[in-house]
């Protein structure tokens, strides 16, 4: 009993050394990673980790609902997708096929059941919807161009060339590193961290921006900071009234921050939404900005933004991922654990995935595997009706 009482006080002792040493060297966010990760179950972060955090409501209005498609739900998954999607924790899985919802599925795992009005963490989709913002500011008048300086926003900036087009394209030339295993990482610290933008304005600019891609969450969350400074609002409002509200979004949707009190939304991740509502976006850039016949973002802005900046980085463009599958133009909003909302104009075709979890990257692809394979299954199951 005494060694069991000695062993107790030793542990507590050294796990209260590691709280004070966390927080006199500016690493306490770790402690609320462990809180939000570990204590709950989960080894990363989650889909259905929203709650932990404090959050932005993103107001919606009148709900517009996806009219259901004649054959709705008249072809069963093949079983390539059953198999991917079991595998892979899928808990939405939808095809949009003329605007209309042609096939819809949701799954349940061991504690929650999932649906239509399920919200779930976006991820980095949310990058492509802060993008959107940045098309809505410049129509708006609230920022110049693509080509407007980061320097006009923030002093520590100025001198640099790095431009606000530069943040939405992933070319800033940040030296923002993106981890997503090391607790010292800077993108650990953006997501617990406590003061967002104290984190992100550290951030020098180490290499020349506009020449090449190089994925960083740090640009979005810049961007975001941008559109909040140039506009004057908060972004979840914002968006609220820029897309929420006019594309008729069936639920409101909630916007993670940093803290009670900064309350600086997340931009390069993490709206709780639903995968019907995530769809919308696809159908307004597969409709040039066009809704109900009328034009909430500019036609220009929308082919830029699904087409490459650099012809020897032609997976991105500004703010959406782009792949040539099947010999198709295919932009798409991706999120780290398989969050896709993947749009083919040219079929009139949305496929929407939500999950767990994503496959392994295919050897010299910017996609993983169950990319590939949502495509090629949605494409059987159009074929087999």
């Amino acid at each position: 009993m005494k060694f069991i009482k000695k062993f107790l006080k030793g542990f507590i002792s050294i796990i209260l050394l590691l709280v004070v040493i966390a927080y006199i060297t500016d690493y306490e966010y770790i402690l609320k990673g462990v809180r939000v990760v570990y204590m709950t179950g989960h080894v990363t972060a989650y889909i259905d980790d929203y709650p932990h955090f404090e959050n932005e409501e993103i107001i919606n209005s009148t709900p517009q609902p996806w009219p259901l498609h004649q054959s709705y739900n008249t072809v069963k998954a093949t079983t390539a997708l059953q198999e991917t999607n079991k595998e892979l924790g899928t808990i939405a899985f939808l095809i949009i096929k003329n605007d209309s919802i042609w096939y819809e599925d949701y799954k349940n795992d061991e504690e929650i059941t999932y649906g239509p009005t399920s919200k779930t963490n976006s991820f980095s989709m949310a990058k492509s919807i802060t993008s959107a913002l940045l098309g809505k500011a410049i129509e708006d008048g609230y920022i110049k161009s693509l080509d407007q300086p980061l320097g006009d926003f923030f002093e520590q900036y100025r001198g640099t060339k790095t431009t606000v087009g530069d943040l939405s394209s992933m070319s800033s030339g940040l030296d923002w590193e993106e981890s997503y295993t090391s607790p010292f990482s800077v993108t650990a610290r953006a997501y617990y961290d406590d003061d967002l933008a104290e984190t992100i304005l550290n951030q020098k600019v180490v290499e020349t921006p506009g020449e090449s891609f190089k994925y960083l969450s740090g640009n979005t969350q810049l961007l975001g900071m941008v559109l909040e400074k140039a506009t004057g609002k908060k972004l979840a409002s914002y968006l609220s009234e820029s897309f929420w509200k006019p594309l008729g979004m069936e639920q409101s949707a909630l916007w993670q921050v940093d803290d009670t009190e900064n309350r600086l939304v997340k931009t390069y991740c993490c709206i709780a939404s639903n995968a019907r509502d995530f769809a919308k976006f696809g159908k307004l850039y597969k409709d040039h900005g066009k809704w109900n016949g009328k034009q909430l973002l500019d036609s220009t802005f929308v082919a830029k933004s699904t087409h490459p900046r650099f012809s020897r980085d032609d997976m991105y463009g500004y703010g959406f991922w782009l792949s040539n599958h099947k010999n198709k133009q295919i932009f798409v909003m991706r999120g780290i654990l398989g969050q896709y909302v993947i749009t083919i104009p040219e079929d009139n075709l949305i496929i929407v995935r939500l999950g767990h979890k994503r496959g392994n990257f295919m050897p010299n692809a910017s996609f993983t595997e169950d990319f590939f394979i949502y495509i090629d299954e949605a494409y059987a199951m159009l074929e087999n009706s």
